[in-house]
């Protein structure tokens, strides 16, 4: 646990997390071991509905929030199922945690002797979430409570919604601790502010996430209706969609393969410093999320900080160093816009393209991305020039605000890098 989160105050949050999940699984496994197992047809049915899910997942590739869609969508459907086939169902909030642990254990197996790694806290995320929306929803529908406050009529399906949404929160507010916690190991300035990751959980919920909750609760109704049969022929759709999502993931890390690789080429080439690009992505990453950015807007910075040099390609000589804030407007205006031209041809899209065209241009006309690339970068080749230290690098930068430099975006960086207590940017 110290080797991977780091020593710092959230460490005990991710062992807070691991060990309530623990804990529910204990108490869930007992209790159903104890009374039996109830309706063991829909225990089965489920069951393995969740293991076949992980079984087909692959792994989690980079920004894949959710790499088992369709195991997410049948935990969810057992949470919220209240009926089969007209008749009350009588698992219980408990037993519903007791077979996706089981489950989640059930499809560890396989997988493991294939060499893929388990994600201990995805699977206690996983736990503690399905519980939430056990709790919430068995109870309730048990009692009666549920129809009393709906109805027993089209208003009805409110109410699983409803525990879906507030379930979809406390998932997002869990991944972000995880998130947050995992980024320790990011090294200096690579923690980003809670409040921005979670933001950035929340936003995903309109894409994948979406889809599994509605998959859920209409799987959930669909037995009410039809039996155990019914999650058959409505959980198809979603596998086609994990599948879909899949290949477009991949498609992505190509492309970013794609970009580090191009990255290089100007090290490689004497244009720039040793890890100059990947110096400069992380900290021009951290210092977006510092300022807010989340989601889409933060893979483009990140991708045009990448590839901000890539016009250096075109000059016949080095410039020292590979600073380019030395040369003439009207070079680095040049050199900003044939970078602009070999990204758009990489395929990371025109965003990316504008961010790096226009990094060259006063910050008052640039956008917010372009401002962070600037004074980024502006900040790793000062380093670079030993220019006594990233105290005395920060110092520049800040007498640099009436034009170069946005003052915003200077105190950010001065924020992010007293976190990772100033290091020097150039150092590794």
């Amino acid at each position: 646990m110290r080797a991977r989160y780091g020593i710092g105050p959230l460490a005990p949050v991710v062992l807070a997390v691991r060990g309530a999940a623990l804990l529910l699984a204990l108490v869930a496994l007992a209790r159903t071991a104890v009374q039996g197992l109830a309706e063991p047809g829909l225990a089965l049915v489920f069951g393995l509905l969740v293991a076949a899910g992980e079984l087909v997942r692959r792994g989690a590739a980079a920004g894949e929030r959710e790499p088992a869609p369709l195991a997410a969508a049948g935990a969810l459907a057992y949470a919220l199922l209240g009926d089969s086939a007209g008749r009350p169902t009588t698992h219980g909030a408990l037993q519903v945690i007791a077979v996706v642990v089981v489950a989640q254990a059930l499809a560890a197996v396989p997988r493991g002797a294939c060499g893929r790694r388990t994600d201990a806290d995805r699977a206690a995320r996983r736990t503690l979430t399905v519980g939430f929306a056990a709790v919430c929803f068995q109870p309730l529908y048990a009692s009666g409570q549920a129809e009393r406050w709906f109805g027993d009529g089209p208003w009805f399906p409110l109410f699983p919604l409803t525990v879906l949404a507030l379930t979809a929160l406390c998932d997002a507010v869990l991944a972000a601790l995880l998130a947050r916690s995992a980024a320790r190991a990011g090294g200096p300035g690579a923690l980003p502010p809670y409040a921005s990751l979670l933001v950035d959980e929340v936003r995903a919920l309109a894409g994948t996430g979406a889809a599994i909750g509605a998959t859920g609760v209409v799987t959930a109704l669909g037995v009410a209706v039809a039996g155990p049969w019914a999650p058959a022929v409505l959980c198809g759709p979603l596998l086609l969609t994990q599948v879909s999502a899949r290949r477009y993931t991949a498609v992505r890390t190509t492309c970013g393969q794609t970009m580090a690789s191009l990255a290089r080429a100007t090290e490689i080439a004497g244009y720039t410093p040793p890890g100059h690009a990947r110096r400069v992505a992380a900290l021009a990453t951290a210092v977006g999320r510092e300022l807010g950015l989340t989601g889409p807007r933060l893979t483009v910075l990140e991708h045009a900080a990448l590839m901000h040099d890539i016009g250096q390609l075109s000059l016949l000589d080095p410039v020292a160093g590979g600073a380019t804030a030395r040369l003439p407007a009207a070079e680095q205006r040049r050199i900003a816009l044939l970078g602009g031209a070999v990204v758009r041809r990489t395929g990371a899209g025109p965003e990316v393209a504008a961010v790096v065209e226009r990094q060259a241009d006063p910050y008052r006309e640039q956008p917010l991305a372009a401002r962070i690339v600037r004074t980024v970068n502006a900040y790793d080749d000062l380093c670079g020039e030993s220019v006594g230290g990233p105290l005395r690098a920060l110092e520049q930068l800040r007498l640099g605000t009436g034009h170069d430099h946005q003052p915003q975006v200077v105190e950010a960086l001065g924020r992010v890098l007293a976190r990772g207590g100033l290091t020097p940017a150039g150092a590794g």
